[in-house]
């Protein structure tokens, strides 16, 4: 099973790209949708003010007993990503690290833009010497053998209450992760861009020497 990303909105993740997590998040509130990866958070490289944005590609492990086999549905889905897509993979069902260096090495060949894990990984000092950005829920080193194995590729996951499906697209930077629904990209893109002007408007005002009462009286609402 594979996920055609012909259809993949680049204009819309390029004007996104633009922004940083809170805004994201602020005008997807606003639209009645919830996409934080709650405990998710940067443990790769990503320099000051960096983000990253692509549609995901999913990969999902089960558990496992069986020992020394290769990861060849996760090799398979790394292999095959999408240019600029970032690998989503959910490993949370069992301990152990199935993303690390190696891992994260052929993601960056392959043209992948991050990796996010529900689950731990490991070799954080070679991932940061590659220079790939790389999120977590936490660290390991503990590996994966005997404990679970990636089973399934191009799937919905369920990451803790959020849906995240193939194409969905994944916005991280140094604060989070969000999610935005494909068929919500656009829009949540306009609503960005609009959100953007409103905060530099008020930005300039602050810098200007006004007080921030006065930006935002008492009764009105704006940008945090």
């Amino acid at each position: 099973m594979t996920y055609d990303y012909a259809d993949t909105d680049w204009n819309s993740i390029e004007r996104l790209s633009k922004w940083y997590s809170g805004d994201i998040h602020d005008v997807m509130d606003k639209h009645g949708a919830y996409g934080h990866l709650k405990g998710i958070s940067l443990f790769g490289a990503l320099a000051p003010g960096q983000v990253v944005c692509g549609p995901a590609v999913t990969v999902l492990y089960e558990p496992s007993t069986r020992v020394g086999q290769p990861q060849d549905v996760y090799h398979g889905a790394i292999d095959g990503a999408v240019k600029g897509g970032i690998m989503m993979v959910d490993s949370s069902c069992a301990e152990g690290s199935g993303t690390g260096e190696l891992m994260s090495t052929g993601a960056k060949m392959a043209g992948a833009a991050a990796t996010v894990v529900h689950g731990t990984v490991r070799d954080l000092a070679e991932v940061r010497h590659l220079d790939y950005p790389l999120f977590a829920r936490g660290t390991s080193p503990v590996g994966v053998s005997g404990r679970m194995e990636p089973a399934k590729a191009h799937i919905d996951l369920d990451i803790d209450g959020v849906r995240v499906r193939p194409g969905d697209v994944i916005f991280g930077d140094i604060s989070g992760v969000v999610v935005i629904p494909r068929e919500l990209v656009k829009t949540i893109a306009d609503a960005a861009d609009e959100n953007g002007k409103a905060e530099a408007s008020c930005r300039a005002r602050i810098l200007a020497g006004e007080k921030l009462r006065s930006v935002w009286p008492v009764g009105s609402t704006g940008p945090v």
